[in-house]
């Protein structure tokens, strides 16, 4: 693109680092501090180039269907200037990543590679950090960074609604969420700038280059056998018996346990003369089979559709004239439609051709 000569006359020492074409002969040069827009010869006015300064407190846009409009907010007032809407995202990523160097948010050779907005929250990914803004303006001094170097994982939730985004900082999961029909868009803007980052070619192997190393633990190591676990103990010391030598004063050491275990034994099959009964009188109660009402097999219940057309009060030839009817009534709303949107689009080429007008003649021209 051919840089109109005007333009060169109010560079100074500065280089132009990117520039928008706005059509026609107009142009939007940015410089390291300032934005150059170029406004070629018009209806009423000669050819003229108005300079906006970069180092601002807050940065906003409002957009419009045809039309968007930067606005610069500063310590002793405001600047505004309007581009079309087709050329609004470009210009966007250009001038935010030129306010973020000033800021010292982002290196001074640092690019961004995406800006996304939704609703109130504003996602930059740059090159090595991710910076999110929240508020009612696009940029403004409440914002958080993310640099590369400390995230540790990255992951996406997908949602009914929206995405979010799951960035693993410091061991700290931070969720960002995304509409789901600009999740795509920014799912791969920042898996492949983080990719550049750690220099890997695949989610993959981002993910494992992220993850954490893991320390060693006890349980790493070797186990240790049942017979090294007990350590110098043997089974035959350091344990006393469960019967003490004196248990059976009156006879063998013996009986008192043998006693115990009979009285077990008779316990257990008193139980088991007990349970046939328990048992045959539940499997009783399973087998019975829950009452139903008889049914005819034969006369299955009508269905609507089947009613509908056996009613005699509805006459096929109506039906027909009433789709007839419909699909007459549906074309008719299109053109209509179509009617509106050619006013609609004419109504706002009228109203842009006042508005150059009006800006002409506010600039004396």
């Amino acid at each position: 693109m051919e840089i109109p000569h005007l333009v060169r006359e109010h560079l100074g020492d500065e280089a132009i680092e990117a520039s928008v074409s706005l059509g026609d002969e107009d142009v939007v040069c940015v410089t390291p501090s300032r934005a150059l827009v170029y406004r070629g010869e018009g209806l009423l006015s000669d050819e003229s180039v108005s300079t906006y300064s970069l180092d601002l407190e807050r940065f906003d846009i409002s957009e419009g269907r045809r039309k968007t409009k930067f606005l610069f907010e500063y310590v002793d007032g405001t600047d505004t200037f309007t581009v079309p809407a087709s050329r609004a995202d470009s210009l966007l990523t250009l001038l935010l990543q030129a306010v973020l160097r000033i800021d010292g948010v982002i290196g001074p050779d640092e690019s961004l590679t995406g800006v996304y907005q939704f609703s109130e929250l504003t996602l930059v990914v740059a090159e090595s950090r991710l910076v999110k803004h929240i508020g009612s303006t696009v940029w403004d001094p409440d914002f958080e960074v993310y640099d590369y170097d400390d995230v540790t994982g990255l992951d996406f939730e997908e949602g009914s609604v929206a995405t979010q985004i799951v960035l693993t900082v410091g061991g700290r999961p931070q969720r960002i969420k995304a509409p789901n029909d600009q999740a795509p868009e920014v799912e791969q803007t920042l898996v492949q700038t983080l990719c550049t980052y750690h220099d890997v070619s695949s989610l993959d192997e981002l993910q494992q280059t992220l993850a954490p190393e893991e320390e060693p633990t006890a349980d790493d190591g070797e186990t240790d056998s049942p017979s090294s676990a007990s350590g110098d103990f043997g089974l035959e010391e350091g344990i006393s018996p469960l019967v003490g030598d004196d248990a059976g004063a009156s006879g063998e050491p013996g009986d008192a346990a043998d006693s115990q275990t009979e009285a077990t034994r008779s316990s257990a099959a008193g139980d088991r003369q007990r349970a046939p009964s328990t048992t045959s009188d539940r499997s009783h109660e399973a087998t019975r089979e829950p009452e139903t009402p008889a049914t005819d097999e034969t006369s299955p219940e009508p269905t609507r559709s089947s009613a509908a057309s056996t009613d005699p009060s509805i006459d096929p030839a109506d039906i027909e004239a009433i789709q007839e009817q419909l699909a007459a009534l549906t074309k008719v709303v299109r053109r209509q439609n179509e009617l509106l949107e050619k006013h609609d689009a004419s109504i706002e080429t009228h109203d842009e051709r006042i508005e150059q007008l009006i800006d002409e003649l506010r600039r004396g021209r």
